[in-house]
């Protein structure tokens, strides 16, 4: 198992009911920037639920935040916050508005110009240079309810670049399944390929003897797979919604990252194909990973082999065996949780999308990538066109 320091501050607040606590988690005598995206906290009676919660609180509203949030959106409101004087902002959303807030919270008060914060890949440590802000989850998925980084877009130049730092965890997330019950079915498959590829991107790379890591991953994974049809089908059901809720925070809230290699190449592709077509993020997770897991085969085979007995039950009389029959049983999945797993199939404008990735990559120095440095910008390019 490899050194880790393990620090999250955030303040889980999970359950039914438990909006009624925000009055006392959002400070006091301080205005607030409400923040949220489309308007579908008004059709889900959350919006309601919020405003209730905080009839003395001084606020100012700021919708409109998109499905991977643009950095040209956002700045419109660093520009209200900082007229206003506002100190704390109350995302309500799912990851995109969460994240979102993110960027605005690093925004207020950068010294510079802040597509840097995106361009340079900035660490936001300093606490006094950020902007305090708390989330009510909307949409299990990315886990930014309890993390510290984001993924923002540039809309002029197509590009969608992360971000994060110790600053920018939430100091409460209000996380209640039931917000679920509205969702459309399109968004819930999402969220749970969302963060089983999220899971994936942190077990699915070698072995470095860190047993207890793998089960914690492989539970999340196996309850994604037991229960992840079902909530689809059945969102009311509140077992199902609760364990789905929990499965999107624990992939990415940064236990089961510690004492391990991580890999995050297929989520560096991925926004290339957001970026470049709008495709559902994780549909592009969908499309890339299972290419870049036979492209990279001989370097995951050992992951991918226990990866498929534990997860999956496979059986086989080797290790290449059962790693390639963990593949098509993860693209089973994928499909099972209505995802289309070839670009051709989300996109017809796909050629020469392995090029201008390359060359993306190659402009921004990103040479070597994965748990292992080793996926080179050629390895990039059959991993895209093995997509097609």
């Amino acid at each position: 198992m490899l050194n880790f320091e393990l620090y999250n501050p955030t303040n889980y607040v999970f359950g039914k009911g438990q909006m009624s606590k925000l009055t006392d988690l959002v400070p006091q005598n301080t205005k607030i920037l409400l923040a949220y995206g489309g308007g579908s906290i008004f059709k889900n009676g959350v919006y309601d639920q919020v405003k209730a919660a905080l009839p003395a609180t001084e606020i100012i509203e700021f919708g409109g935040i998109e499905p991977n949030p643009r950095y040209e959106t956002l700045m419109k409101a660093v520009e209200i916050i900082r007229k206003e004087n506002i100190g704390f902002i109350l995302a309500v959303g799912g990851g995109s508005v969460i994240d979102g807030v993110k960027f605005i919270s690093a925004a207020v008060k950068f010294d510079g110009n802040p597509m840097d914060i995106l361009h340079k890949r900035l660490l936001m440590k300093d606490l006094t240079q950020v902007v305090p802000f708390g989330t009510v989850l909307t949409l299990p998925a990315t886990g930014s309810e309890m993390n510290s980084g984001a993924v923002i877009t540039i809309n002029e130049t197509q590009e969608k670049l992360s971000f994060g730092g110790s600053a920018l965890f939430p100091k409460f997330s209000i996380c209640d399944p039931t917000v679920i019950e509205s969702l459309p079915k399109r968004q819930i498959q999402n969220g749970v390929v969302d963060a089983f590829t999220h899971v994936m991107e942190q077990y699915l790379t070698y072995p470095t003897d860190a047993l207890l890591q793998d089960r914690i991953a492989e539970s999340i994974l196996q309850t994604l797979v037991e229960i992840g049809p079902a909530v689809v089908e059945q969102p009311t059901d509140y077992k199902l919604a609760a364990n789905y809720m929990w499965c999107a925070t624990m992939a990415l809230n940064g236990l089961i990252q510690k004492g391990v290699p991580t890999d995050w190449a297929t989520h560096m592709i991925g926004h290339e194909l957001t970026a470049l077509y709008e495709i559902d993020h994780a549909r592009t997770l969908a499309i890339i990973g299972p290419n870049l897991y036979r492209v990279m085969f001989d370097t995951k085979k050992e992951k991918l082999a226990q990866y498929g007995e534990r997860v999956f039950n496979v059986q086989g009389n080797s290790i290449e065996e059962k790693a390639e029959k963990a593949i098509e049983a993860t693209v089973a999945f994928f499909h099972q949780m209505g995802m289309l797993t070839r670009l051709s199939e989300n996109t017809e404008k796909y050629d020469g999308t392995a090029d201008f990735i390359v060359k993306r990559f190659e402009e921004r120095g990103w040479l070597a990538m994965g748990e292992k440095q080793n996926i080179t910008p050629e390895k990039v390019r059959e991993i895209v066109e093995m997509s097609y």
